[in-house]
């Protein structure tokens, strides 16, 4: 099984070094990194092109944010299976891709753990993302997976389409809701925890990138679910991230 690891990027030069060198540790042979940069002014290009590594691909353009970028990645990888490294996040350890590829032997979606960290250098752990298994109708109840961790077969990928530009700040809740709620894909969780997360980043950048997120899910569920003005996802999905600074399951 070939896996597709697609990183996007726009002046990331400060982080991108970490990200590239956890995924050319990976002991997982069959992979390919698809870096989609949105023609950066910094030194990422040089830094992602001083590996020189044939398993890398790199194009560089303008694009419209952050999924567009990922829409693009969708388009291009090759792989028989495809998920998101950010360009501030790493891989765990080099058995990450492994575990996913085991999960995927026997499943059309694979989900991991992940934990979210104040940076790469110490690791100090802000938060720890333990996901639980996925039961039908998980996304009402405010269940949902870490999209850093989110890995699907190609034929997933095809089905779902691309990410939905209409939500700036959940888009891949979008994507994720689609893949498991709307289809009958078979999804295995990772008992492990694959990518360490910088905090900070656009999703989890303070309480306005929250509520934006949250109310985003909502209207996601509304109109893909038939949710009504106000669901019980609104409040669980928000009460189910109390467990993960405590490190427990969510």
């Amino acid at each position: 099984m070939k896996i597709s690891v697609v990183t996007v990027c726009f002046n990331s030069a400060a982080t991108i070094g970490w990200t590239v060198e956890s995924f050319l540790k990976q002991q997982w042979a069959d992979k390919e990194l698809l870096i989609v940069d949105g023609a950066s002014r910094d030194d990422t290009l040089k830094i992602v092109q001083s590996f020189g590594d044939p398993s890398i691909r790199i194009s560089s353009e303008p694009d419209r944010g952050i999924y567009d970028a990922m829409n693009k990645g969708l388009q291009r990888f090759s792989g028989d299976a495809v998920g998101f490294l950010n360009s501030d996040d790493r891989y765990r350890d080099p058995g990450a891709l492994t575990a996913i590829a085991e999960t995927l032997a026997s499943h059309d979606v694979a989900y991991g753990d992940i934990d979210i960290v104040a940076d790469h250098e110490s690791r100090r752990l802000v938060r720890a993302w333990r996901n639980t298994p996925y039961r039908p109708g998980g996304f009402r109840l405010g269940w949902m997976p870490a999209h850093p961790g989110f890995y699907v077969r190609r034929a997933v990928a095809e089905t779902v389409g691309e990410f939905d530009l209409t939500w700036p700040s959940a888009s891949d809740y979008d994507w994720m809701l689609r893949a498991m709620e709307l289809n009958d894909f078979r999804a295995g969780h990772v008992p492990y925890v694959l990518v360490d997360m910088a905090n900070g980043g656009y999703s989890s950048s303070g309480i306005r990138a929250f509520l934006r997120g949250n109310m985003q899910s909502l209207q996601v569920r509304r109109q893909r679910l038939g949710s009504g003005l106000v669901d019980r996802a609104l409040f669980a999905k928000p009460l189910r991230k109390i467990p993960q600074w405590l490190g427990r399951s969510s």
